[in-house]
């Protein structure tokens, strides 16, 4: 309050109305006011004094008119002029400056927090870091080339409009999984903007997409590595998305501090509250948040929120209500406070399975329940945004937990016995057990670990084709060679196999090929286009079967021209990032054989051949 005092006092001095008066300083007191008494006078010179004839003295001339002497009659007083009457001097008239329109009045800055008068005033720092700890705008990102992301300069020399298409066409799941870690790791790699593009905005447009995949984890930590007073208001947009997804809701105050107008709305201003009242400025910050429920800048539930979580830094002096009555939707705002202060969401409006980014969310956020948690761990193995370890580590907190009863903790029991179980049958039946009570791909990520410590055996051959796409979910393609002298030609397994082995292996025969179409058609084009792309058939093999299973290879089109174009110039990263555009979607029923031809003949030309062979293996095990 004392700043405040002193900032008005300051303001007071500095404005009229209208005007600010920038006149030189003058001293209007007279001599003799001043705190030391003014100097003497100096001593007259000395006069020769003229004599008159005779050599006697002439007479001195008497007093002017006016003048004070011994007649006694008094003299004129000098008077000062008093400030503001009188003419104004010139030099005052010429420095004067109109204030700007809108400049808030001496009532409405009266009204104001201080740092809302310091934001009027031009106060705001602009940085909040030391000149020499400053980062650069090049090499934004998380992974570097020596921790496994791509080159720096992959994009620099490329049209700014081609990587921005790029960019903007891969906001969305992904139909692969081993296509969303690919993308994941090019969007996280530390990279050089095109040239002619803005640094902060490439930047921005990264982290979108890596919110639009449900990896808000990895977007946040590449917004935080630009310094606040380098964002825009599309990475201010983006950073936002991501704090919320993960439950850090006090992750943007660096940026609100620096840049307090960077947005206008009322989720920025309830973040200006927050960080105020976690600053030390509770009485501060809960006004500002009374000011948005004021002026209905809004809804009531996600000020109501924010004053709940305000009161926790310490001074709050009143209880907040949390009422869903009347609310119809649950933005993002509203799930990542309520899972931030562990306030019960309504069923009515937490609907798992119909809101998918939710689902994503709420494996991200520490505080949701854990349970919640597990529900929705499956999409994101599915979608390749957690890790088999991830996983059983998830699953494990469920077995230690003495919060469940026996019910609840089943499928960390079922889990426990896939690995740990002293007879193999019991196993395989425990795996059986999770993959049909959570179908989909995200339960054979679950198992990986658990199926690559099977000991291969001809009498687990009706087994080896799931438990070898189980392990290729992560990567265990050296486990699941082992089963090679097990599946028979013509397989599940023996499809699989033949896609994951590591590069130089002897090419495949096409009656194999033709073998699996009897298993299932469309496997079969997968596999035709995996191993064409891989050059594990000849290219008159490739056209015979493709001519017999009713597709085609060889049409072209722009996007396979571009991707082209990159494989050729031995772009890894450009080809990657065209790759995640062609697998967009939800389901594998809108990937074509063409399509994935395409994008596994590029990896394997560029080096990516472990990728392209696992997006290829992956294909079968789930067209």
């Amino acid at each position: 309050m004392k700043r405040s005092v002193l900032l008005l006092a300051g303001v007071a001095l500095a404005c009229t109305s209208a005007t600010f008066a920038l006149a030189a300083p003058e001293d209007l007191l007279p001599p003799g006011f001043g705190n030391a008494p003014p100097p003497p006078p100096p001593p007259p010179a000395p006069t020769p004094t003229p004599r008159a004839s005779g050599g006697n003295p002439a007479p001195s001339p008497g007093p002017a008119p006016g003048a004070s002497g011994n007649s006694g009659s008094s003299s004129t007083p000098v008077i000062q002029p008093l400030p503001g009457i009188g003419e104004e001097p010139p030099a005052a008239r010429g420095s004067r400056v109109a204030l700007p329109d809108g400049f808030p009045s001496l009532a409405e800055l009266e009204a104001m927090e201080p740092d809302e008068i310091d934001q009027v005033l031009g106060l705001t720092p602009k940085y909040d870091i030391p000149p020499g700890a400053r980062r650069s705008m090049e090499k934004v990102g998380v992974l570097s080339s020596a921790e496994g992301g791509f080159h720096s300069r992959s994009f620099a020399g490329q049209p700014a409009r081609l990587v921005e298409a790029a960019l903007q066409a891969a906001k969305g799941p992904m139909i692969s999984r081993w296509g969303h870690i690919l993308l994941r790791r090019v969007l996280a790699s530390r990279l050089d903007a095109p040239e002619g593009m803005d640094p902060a905005g490439f930047a921005a447009m990264r982290a979108s997409a890596l919110n639009a995949m449900g990896e808000e984890t990895v977007a946040r930590a590449l917004v935080q590595d630009v310094d606040g007073s380098n964002y825009n208001r599309a990475l201010a947009d983006a950073a936002m998305e991501s704090y919320l997804a993960t439950g850090d809701i006090l992750g943007m105050c660096p940026v609100a501090r620096l840049q307090p107008l960077l947005r206008e709305d009322g989720e920025w201003e309830m973040i200006q509250g927050l960080c105020l009242a976690y600053d030390g400025q509770v009485r501060s910050g809960e006004r500002r948040l009374q000011k948005v429920l004021g002026t209905q800048m809004a809804p009531t539930i996600d000020v109501r929120l924010a004053q709940r979580f305000a009161g926790a830094a310490g001074e709050g002096r009143r209880a907040v209500n949390i009422e869903w009555d009347g609310v119809e939707d649950l933005t993002p705002w509203r799930f990542g406070l309520a899972r931030a202060l562990g306030a019960d969401i309504p069923e009515s409006l937490r609907r798992p399975g119909q809101q998918p980014e939710l689902d994503i969310a709420e494996v991200q956020i520490p505080a949701s329940p854990l349970l919640d948690r597990i529900k929705a761990a499956n999409v994101a193995a599915e979608r390749g945004i957690f890790s088999a370890a991830a996983m059983v580590d998830l699953y494990s907190l469920l077995y230690a937990s003495e919060l469940y009863d026996a019910g609840a903790k089943d499928p960390a029991r079922q889990l426990r016995a896939a690995y740990a179980a002293a007879d193999v049958a019991q196993r395989i039946a425990a795996m059986r057990s999770l993959w049909t009570a959570n179908p989909g791909y995200g339960s054979q990520v679950l198992t990986a670990y658990a199926a690559a410590r099977i000991e291969p055996s001809e009498a687990l051959e009706d087994d080896a084709g799931e438990l070898i796409a189980s392990m290729l979910t992560a990567g265990l393609d050296r486990n699941a060679m082992r089963w090679s002298g097990v599946v028979e030609d013509g397989s599940l397994g023996w499809a699989l196999l033949s896609l994951a082995r590591p590069a130089g292996s002897a090419s495949v025969s096409a009656s194999a090929v033709e073998n699996f179409a009897d298993v299932s058609d469309r496997k079969a084009r997968f596999l035709l286009a995996g191993l064409a792309g891989l050059g594990r058939l000849s290219d008159g093999d490739a056209r015979n079967i493709a001519s017999n299973l009713g597709t085609s290879l060889d049409r072209t089109g722009p996007w396979r021209a571009k991707i082209e174009r990159a494989a050729a110039t031995d772009n890894a990263a450009l080809v990657a990032l065209l790759a995640g555009v062609g697998m967009q979607g939800q389901t594998w029923a809108g990937m074509t054989p063409r399509q994935l031809y395409t994008i596994v003949r590029a990896l394997d030309q560029v080096g990516l051949s472990a990728e392209a062979r696992m997006i290829a293996a992956e294909a079968v095990a789930r067209g």
